[in-house]
């Protein structure tokens, strides 16, 4: 799998949400930016991301996954 590939299924199931994706082979790293965080827990977020993911995590297409979320605030806030 390719981490194109992640970026689109990722987009596909999380509207209104911008992703990055990075990695190669079965080992991937996202970070996922959108108002559907707000308000939720660190965990709950990502199960949110792995929710869209576990097909292939399952299978084993993908391995190792590590995610970051933010809502857009909290991306911005970041980048300074």
């Amino acid at each position: 799998m390719q981490a194109e590939q992640v970026k689109q299924i990722l987009e596909t199931q999380l509207e209104n949400c911008t992703v990055t994706t990075a990695g190669e082979g079965c080992d991937f790293q996202v970070v996922v930016v959108g108002e559907i965080f707000e308000g939720l827990r660190p965990v709950k977020s990502q199960q949110l991301v792995y929710a869209c993911l576990n097909e292939y995590i399952a299978n084993g297409t993908i391995h190792a996954l590590t995610i970051k979320t933010y809502t857009p605030e909290q991306w911005q806030a970041s980048q300074n």
